[in-house]
């Protein structure tokens, strides 16, 4: 049985340490090996969880300039009991963002 509501409640973790720049609660969401990965900019762009830790630091939050939450699951997918695919939408100041 797959647990939406488990993987939901990590989202939203996700999502509130990105808004909150809270890199106590990044931690909690994220395996410590994962991978934070982009090529929307630029060449592939990677970082650990340490070095994407200290971009999150370095950001003035979102709750800090009180702007309203924009963050939607769009989607939860399992392959197995310990594996789930998540699509999510969020902004953080005028930037709009799609995770995987």
């Amino acid at each position: 049985m797959s647990d939406f509501r488990g993987v939901s409640e990590i989202l939203k973790l996700y999502f509130d340490a990105l808004y909150y720049c809270d890199t106590g609660k990044l931690t909690i969401a994220f395996h410590p090996k994962a991978l934070y990965a982009t090529a929307d900019e630029s060449l592939l762009l990677y970082r650990t969880m340490e070095e994407y830790s200290s971009v999150v630091t370095a950001r003035e939050s979102g709750a800090s300039r009180g702007e309203a939450r924009r963050d939607v699951i769009e989607g939860i997918e399992f392959a197995g009991e310990n594996t789930a695919f998540a699509r999510v939408r969020c902004s953080i100041g005028s930037r709009n963002f799609r995770d995987f």
